[in-house]
């Protein structure tokens, strides 16, 4: 069984491609936070590269951002290439079956919130019916 469950924060703006036949490819990378400190006493945390396919990878383009939170479901993938110079380099991604955006950037964190939230007016516990 191949099968990975990611909650992270994006490091940066994901990246929208599409492949030659016209497939659209979104890549991004996810820092996740390990479960136990390491020793130097912080909690240490791995950035893994995320690739979501077709209608999933144009959402994670339109509504993710660097900073936002999201949770991946899906599987590790390692690839091999020929590099320029020759070498063999090796990649291990984890393809996207599904993702769920915590925060994304029309989260309604901006400023236009703050302004409503600087309207509330305080209730009396009194007028309350419970």
């Amino acid at each position: 069984m191949n099968k990975v469950i990611l909650i992270g924060n994006l490091t940066k703006d994901p990246e929208l491609t599409t492949t030659n036949s016209g497939i659209s490819v979104c890549r991004f990378t996810l820092a996740v936070s390990r479960r136990f400190v390491g020793a130097s006493g912080e909690r240490e945390t791995d950035f893994l590269n995320i690739v979501a396919w077709r209608s999933q990878a144009e959402n994670c383009s339109k509504y993710l951002k660097k900073g936002s939170k999201c949770a991946v479901t899906g599987s590790i993938q390692t690839r091999s290439y020929d590099a320029q110079d020759g070498s063999k380099r090796y990649v291990t991604e984890i393809t996207a079956d599904e993702v769920e955006f915590i925060s994304t950037k029309n989260d309604g964190f901006g400023a236009e919130k703050k302004d409503d939230v600087a309207e509330l007016q305080p209730i009396d516990d009194d007028t309350l019916p419970f």
